[in-house]
C-alpha cells in the first residue's frame, strides 16, 4: 500500500492537488481512497459530490471520505475524556467547559489518522491519499505520537494493578477520582495504535508527504520552515507541488509584472528543494472543481508520470564509525545555525530548531557514549560521540 499526504499553507490548493492525484491513481486501475482530516473540509466541493464519514465511491476504483473528527474522538477517547472531565468536576471547576478542556489541541485531526491505521491494516485500498490540515497543524500532528510515548512512559507508569490497589484510599483522602480499568485500557490502546501509526507514516517505502506551495514569499517560507520540521522528524518528503502557475499563453499587461515575481520565486523554490522533484500546477481559465478539471489538473501537473510511485527518497540520519568515535549526521535544510540546540538526556537526544523540539530516542552503539562536538554545515548537523572529555 502507498499512503500519501498533502499538506501546505491554508489556501495553496492542496486539496485539489489531492483529489486530482487521487483521480488519476484510480484511473491507472488502483483502489484508491482521497480522505480529508481537515475539520474544515473541502474536498466534497472539490470532487462535486456531497461526501459522508465513510468512504463513498466517487468512480471507478475511486473512493473519497471526510472524516469527522468528533465521532472520531468520542470513540477513541470517549472514556478519557469522561474520566478527565469527571476529575475537573471534582475540584468544583465549574466556571469553565471542562469537556473543551479534555481534548488537547490537534486530538481530533489526530485520532481522525486511527482509520488510515485501520484502512492499512485491512489492505481494503492501494492508495490512500490525505488532504491534511494547513502545515502548522500537520506538523503537530505527525508530532504526538512520540509526545504521547514520551506521556505514556514517564508520566502513566502506574500499572493497572497498583491502581486498583491505592483506590480505595485515594479517592477518600484526596477527593479525585482515579482512574478506571477500562481508561487505562483505552490510553493504552491510544498509545498503542498511535506507535503503529507512527511507524507506517515514517516507512519510506510506505509513506510520502508532499507540500503544496504557491509562487509567494510568504507561502515559501512557510514550505521551508515545514521541510525542514518534518526532517527533524525523519519523515519522506518526496515532492513538492507548485500551484497556481500563470500559464505562458498569459500575456496581457496586466499580469506581466505578476509573472516576473512568480519566475523569480520558482527560481527560489528549484533551489531551496533540490534535489527533491518539483511539480507545477498552471493557473486554469475556470475554478478546479469535479472530475473533468481534476482530471486536467493531474494531466498538467504530473504529465505520463506516476503520481503514486516515490518520487526521493534520501534518508536524513546515518551513523558512520571514524577511528574510536561515532558520527551522528542529521540533515536539516534551511535550519539556521544560530537556532540550533542540542542536549543529552539519557537515551535522548534532544535537538531544537527554533521553537520545534524533537526528541530522538539514541541508537544503542550510542548510548553509553557522550557528545563530544558538534557542526553545522551544508545543511547537516554532524554530532560527535566518543567516551572522552566534551570540547
Amino acid at each position: 500500500m502507498r499512503i500519501l499526504l498533502y499538506t501546505g499553507k491554508g489556501g495553496v490548493g492542496k486539496t485539489s492537488v489531492a483529489a486530482a492525484t487521487a483521480l488519476r491513481s484510480a484511473q491507472s486501475g488502483r483502489k484508491t481512497l482521497v480522505v480529508s482530516t481537515d475539520p474544515a473540509h473541502s474536498l466534497g466541493d472539490s470532487l462535486d459530490v456531497r461526501l459522508s464519514n465513510e468512504p463513498m465511491l466517487i468512480c471507478d476504483n475511486l473512493w473519497a471520505q471526510e472524516i469527522d473528527t468528533i465521532h472520531e474522538v468520542e470513540k477513541s477517547w470517549g472514556k478519557v475524556q469522561k474520566y478527565l472531565t469527571t476529575l475537573l468536576t471534582a475540584k468544583a471547576v465549574k466556571d469553565i467547559t471542562t469537556e473543551e478542556l479534555t481534548v488537547f489541541p490537534g486530538m481530533e485531526d489526530l485520532l481522525s489518522l486511527l482509520r488510515i491505521l485501520q484502512y492499512y491494516k485491512e489492505k481494503t485500498f492501494d492508495v490512500i491519499i490525505i488532504d491534511c490540515a494547513p502545515t502548522g497543524e500537520t506538523l503537530a500532528l505527525l508530532s504526538f505520537p512520540e509526545l504521547l510515548r514520551w506521556w505514556m512512559e514517564k508520566l502513566f507508569p502506574v500499572k493497572r494493578k497498583a491502581v486498583k490497589l491505592v483506590k480505595p484510599i485515594v479517592e477518600p483522602l484526596l477527593g479525585v477520582p482515579m482512574p478506571s480499568d477500562g481508561v487505562m485500557s483505552e490510553l493504552e490502546n491510544i498509545y498503542n495504535q498511535l506507535d503503529e501509526m507512527r511507524q507506517i507514516l515514517s516507512d519510506r517505502e510506505i509513506t510520502s508527504i508532499r507540500v503544496v506551495v504557491n509562487l509567494e514569499k510568504m507561502v515559501i517560507k512557510e514550505a521551508q520552515r515545514s521541510f525542514t520540521y518534518l526532517n527533524i522528524y525523519d519523515y519522506n518528503v518526496d515532492a513538492i507541488v507548485i500551484n497556481k502557475v500563470f500559464p505562458q499563453q498569459i500575456t496581457d499587461d496586466y499580469f506581466r509584472g505578476w509573472k516576473e515575481v512568480q519566475a523569480k520565486y520558482k527560481e527560489m523554490v528549484l533551489e531551496s528543494f533540490s534535489p527533491v522533484p518539483v511539480y507545477e500546477a498552471p493557473l486554469f481559465e475556470r475554478e478546479v472543481v469535479g472530475l473533468e478539471m481534476l482530471s486536467r489538473m493531474a494531466e498538467a501537473t504530473f504529465g505520463d508520470g506516476d503520481p503514486t510511485s516515490i518520487q526521493y527518497s534520501a534518508r536524513t540520519q546515518q551513523v558512520v564509525k571514524e577511528d574510536n568515535e561515532y558520527i551522528l549526521s542529521i540533515y536539516m535544510p534551511f535550519a539556521e545555525k544560530k537556532e540550533l540546540a542540542l542536549n543529552q538526556k539519557g537515551e535522548e537526544l534532544i535537538i531544537r530548531a527554533g521553537s520545534v523540539k524533537r526528541n530522538i530516542t539514541l541508537p544503542r552503539t550510542l548510548l553509553n557514549l557522550g557528545i563530544q562536538a558538534a557542526k553545522f554545515e551544508a545543511d547537516m548537523l554532524k554530532i560527535r560521540f566518543g567516551g572522552g572529555e566534551h570540547e
